[in-house]
Order: structure tokens, then C-alpha cells, then sequence
């Protein structure tokens, strides 16, 4: 209850911040909104060369893509700057602060890294989403059910995954590309799993489950759910809870400036 109590405090903070700098906030609202439309760009030329994805019509697969939009702009909103405002103090040995307050340090970042101008995502991916559910047929109730199911588990995955990088560097304090190093590991999340090679497949599935960030709940919105998805949901809530011990892990072996 008492990081809750911080945590709305700290909401109301951002979203004054963003209010007071109103210019700079729609901005970045627009930067993220026009970034997150690329996104289904590669399945749009793939589809209007006359090509496609075996089993999967084009709204079909941008309906993986608005899930997976979503899913990822969610931990960037609550979780999105773990990576930077922890790679930041490690570097400039400012991360005692941190460890000074009467709070576990996890909790104090993800309390103060709140981003609302994020939310750009989030608008884009929920008007992908309509617009691909509009165009498809959704298999009925219990179908939506599982899709909720099996999208919070692929949020799961996405918040672990950002603070995984976020404990990684506490030692890799050097390596800003390691954003670009997991994106890779997500972007199979935004695809139709069948196309990949089985090892691959099972290794978004039951490794790094990033199958469940997009592809499995739209699977399941169609009808097609797989048993090995909900098999693997449990797995999403094991990474999570990996990620949080790795980062207080970290924290303990944290000597000073520059990790």
C-alpha cells in the first residue's frame, strides 16, 4: 500500500510535468504515435507485393502487431526509463542516492520513471487494434477471455524484459545498444510463430516467451489458441519475478561509480 501510495504520487507528478511543458509532450505523444505505425509497414509491403504470410490474411496479422504494440507500450509507460535512470546513475555513481531512501531501490525507480508521453504507443496500438478487429472475426467470449489471459502474461514478459536490461547494467554499464540486442528478441513476438524454424519457435515460446507479447493472444482472439501458449503463460510470471530478483541481485553486488 505504501508504494502505491508513493507510486500515484509520483504519477501525478509526471502527468503535471507534462502539463506544464504541454509542447514538448504532444510532441513526443506525436513521435511515438508516428513511430509505432512503422511498425506494420514490412507485413503491408509483404501483402501488397501479392505475398503473405502462410494461414494469415493481412488483418490477421496486424492484429498480432496492435497486441504487440500494446503489450510493449504498457511497460514503456510504467517501466520505460528503468533502463536509462539505472544506467545513468550507475555511471555517474549517483545511485547511493538511490539506496539512501527508506524504499527498496527497484520500487523507488519504477515509482519516478513514470512516462506519460509514451502513451503515443498505447493510442497507436488501440487504434490498430480496432481497425484489425473490424476486419476480423473474433471466435467468440471465451476467445476474448484467453486473449486477455495470455496478453497480460505477454506484458509480464515485456516488464520482465526491461528490467532484466535494467539489472544487466549495473555491469554492462558501457553497452547502450542493449535495447536494440532484446528488441531483436521481441520482434519474433510480432510475427506469426509458424514461419520460424521449430527451434526458434519453441524457444519465443518456453525461453524468452515473447511469443506471448503478441502473437499467441491473437491466436487465441481467432480461435486458435494453442495449448502450449497457456502451458507457457506460467513461464511469463517466472521470467518477471527472475527479472526482479536479477535486479536487487545487482543491487547488493553494486560497488560504486561505474558498476
Amino acid at each position: 500500500m505504501r508504494f502505491f501510495s508513493v507510486y500515484k504520487i509520483c504519477i501525478k507528478t509526471a502527468v503535471s510535468r507534462a502539463a506544464a511543458y504541454r509542447f514538448d509532450f504532444f510532441l513526443s505523444l506525436a513521435i511515438t504515435f508516428a513511430g509505432s505505425l512503422g511498425l506494420p509497414l514490412v507485413a503491408l509491403l509483404i501483402y501488397g507485393a501479392g505475398a503473405a504470410f502462410p494461414g494469415w490474411s493481412f488483418h490477421e496479422v496486424l492484429l498480432i502487431q496492435s497486441l504487440f504494440t500494446l503489450s510493449q507500450s504498457l511497460a514503456r509507460v510504467f517501466l520505460g526509463d528503468v533502463l536509462w535512470e539505472t544506467m545513468n546513475r550507475v555511471r555517474s555513481g549517483s545511485f547511493e542516492t538511490v539506496l539512501l531512501k527508506p524504499m527498496e531501490p527497484l520500487t523507488c525507480i519504477v515509482a519516478t520513471t513514470f512516462s506519460p508521453a509514451s502513451a503515443g504507443s498505447f493510442l497507436c496500438g488501440c487504434a490498430m487494434l480496432c481497425y484489425a478487429a473490424a476486419h476480423v472475426r473474433v471466435a467468440a467470449v471465451s476467445a476474448v477471455v484467453g486473449c486477455l489471459f495470455l496478453f497480460l502474461a505477454g506484458v509480464a514478459v515485456s516488464v520482465g524484459i526491461q528490467i532484466v536490461m535494467a539489472a544487466a547494467s549495473f555491469k554492462w554499464v558501457g553497452n547502450s545498444r542493449l535495447p536494440e540486442i532484446f528488441s531483436s528478441v521481441e520482434a519474433f513476438g510480432q510475427y506469426p510463430l509458424a514461419v520460424f524454424p521449430a527451434a526458434v519457435r519453441a524457444a519465443a515460446t518456453f525461453v524468452i516467451p515473447v511469443g506471448l507479447i503478441g502473437f499467441f493472444p491473437a491466436a487465441a482472439l481467432l480461435g486458435r489458441a494453442e495449448p502450449e501458449a497457456f502451458a507457457a503463460s506460467g513461464l511469463c510470471l517466472l521470467f518477471l519475478l527472475f527479472g526482479i530478483w536479477l535486479y536487487r541481485y545487482m543491487v547488493r553486488e553494486y560497488k560504486g561509480v561505474g558498476g
